[in-house]
């Protein structure tokens, strides 16, 4: 309002005299009547029972999927997609470091990059090592078949790069290693990655980890990522096994909610918050940042004003109470080894007593000799894609809590619940201070104004992992062409063009062995 009135004492000065000042005052008084007014079509849309009701938010509506808006998943492609040429510019190996989703999103770069330099993609390579110390790889984690059977529209995909054979010799093609650089544009790789590759057959690119540009201006080249990450990359039997196994469990009691507790130390020494913990654990965080992060400084109570702190569980308890979920609600926890051990979730336990994960839900002794690494990751993975409702509670760069969000958009638009936790920031502080009137309607106010799920425009810095709308959906019915559904025959299409770009390659191929014949 301040702002309001300071722009028409502005236009006032206009004035002379009284007509001046009566001028001002007439301004300013309907300004203010119009501000009122406001304030109270505000509280009489907020509330759902009377101009004075306070925000309420309907649970049973959370536990269904999201409002479509007539949207429906589609990574189809769009436009003329021709196959993998029958010749292509050489082997692309990469390695993908980090946990298991950030090496997901390397995956679907790594196929997307193979596309774009026309070159053949050997199985990525993940780097469990460094990370989860076990040695899983690519075939212990994803159905290696059905990867490559799934995106023979797209490239071509081997194992291992083959053996080649020259002047009566057999060699080994050694892959020139590059390193690119952070979220490359596509300039990057049809340049100095492919002229690299001409010159040596192979490159290795590592790390490749956020290597490749999220925002690429083509929908084909990003419907060609959904097709990646929601198709092609199936897990292995195994482990939708186990997954399919929990969750029968937990439904079996009616609906329930995955929540991906983001409290581990390596989190929140990333994050600088250390003045809830005491001295000794201070000190093991400080040290772990200073080993692992860019030193810069942090100053926690900043930190926590502006939401960049994790949430804590008794701070999840308290914001799903205010939300009217009640101690009822079955609960699995998605985590790490929570750092402070249960101290911190004790309080969030005694509000919401239904709280199980993958060990305590499913005991049986297959699930807990898989259960670790990056195999556990993904039994956790799959429980939270198909849970009623997913709450991450730290979803910056977590790339765990991201992917799941954008999986769970594509699946049908599932409800998620997204705490904003700069809005609730000073929510909390205020009930830190003892000033606990109406707290539970302010984190409403807060929650209401997000996401729960359904379409919404991308803008920075979401991922395009988090939210792939619009380009890997369509609309049966729109006015928009870039909207409209492909035909149904679009797979019979590309299955059509395959088929003659092998035959023409087997003709090649007869053709090229007839000339080394005749030559010998």
């Amino acid at each position: 309002m301040r702002r309001r009135l300071g722009h028409h004492r502005q236009h006032g000065k206009q004035g002379v005299g009284g007509k001046g000042v009566l001028a001002k005052l007439s301004i300013a008084v309907v300004v203010l009547l119009i501000c009122t007014l406001t304030l109270l079509f505000s509280a009489t849309i907020t509330g759902s029972n009377g101009s004075n009701a306070p925000p309420e938010i309907n649970v049973e509506e959370l536990w269904k999927s999201a409002n479509s808006g007539g949207w429906r998943p589609s990574s189809a492609p769009r436009s003329d997609w021709p196959p993998p040429p029958k010749e292509t510019n050489g082997y692309l190996r990469v390695r993908c470091n980090g946990g298991l989703n950030q090496q997901r999103s390397a995956i679907c770069n790594a196929v997307l990059a193979a596309r774009i330099m026309n070159a053949t993609l050997v199985l990525p390579e993940l780097d469990a090592n460094s990370f989860w110390h076990d040695d899983s790889g690519f075939h212990g984690i994803y159905d290696v078949e059905h990867f490559i059977q799934s995106l023979r529209f797209d490239v071509r995909i081997v194992e291992s790069i083959p053996e080649i054979r020259k002047n009566g010799k057999t060699k080994k093609i050694k892959a020139f290693q590059l390193r690119p650089p952070r979220d490359a544009p596509i300039s990057w790789y049809t340049t100095d990655a492919l002229e690299k590759m001409k010159e040596h057959g192979a490159i290795y690119l590592t790390p490749f980890s956020h290597r490749l540009a999220e925002e690429i201006d083509n929908p084909e080249y990003q419907r060609l990522r959904c097709r990646v990450n929601y198709h092609a990359l199936r897990f292995k039997p195994l482990i939708i096994k186990l997954s399919e196994s929990i969750v029968d469990k937990l439904r079996s009691q009616g609906h329930f909610m995955a929540i991906h507790l983001r409290f581990e130390m390596d989190m929140l020494a990333f994050a600088g918050c250390f003045d809830i913990f005491s001295p000794a654990e201070q000190k093991i965080l400080k040290k772990y940042r200073a080993e692992n992060f860019a030193k810069k400084k942090l100053i926690y109570k900043e930190r926590r004003a502006i939401g960049k702190c994790p949430l804590t569980p008794e701070e999840v308890g308290l914001v799903l109470r205010a939300m009217r979920f009640d101690n009822s609600t079955r609960i699995y926890l998605a985590a790490g080894e929570l750092f402070g051990g249960e101290r911190f979730m004790k309080p969030f336990r005694a509000l919401f007593p239904r709280l199980g994960n993958h060990s305590s839900v499913d005991s049986s002794e297959e699930l807990a000799a898989n259960a670790q690494g990056l195999i556990g990751s993904a039994v956790d993975y799959m429980v939270c894609l198909l849970a009623d409702i997913f709450m991450p509670t730290y979803d910056g760069p977590s790339n765990f809590a991201n992917n799941l969000l954008g999986h769970r958009l594509y699946y049908g638009f599932r409800t998620n619940i997204r705490p904003d936790r700069k809005g609730l920031a000073p929510v909390f502080i205020a009930r830190e201070e003892g000033r606990t009137a109406g707290f539970e309607e302010a984190v409403r106010r807060v929650m209401l104004k997000t996401n729960f799920g359904g379409p919404h425009k991308r803008i920075s810095p979401e991922s395009f992992y988090t939210n792939s709308w619009p380009e890997c959906f369509c609309q049966m019915e729109t006015q928009n062409p870039a909207d409209k559904c492909p035909s149904e025959n679009v797979m019979q299409i590309l299955h059509s063009q395959l088929e003659s770009e092998n035959i023409d390659l087997e003709k090649h191929n007869r053709s090229d062995s007839i000339e080394s014949l005749a030559e010998r």
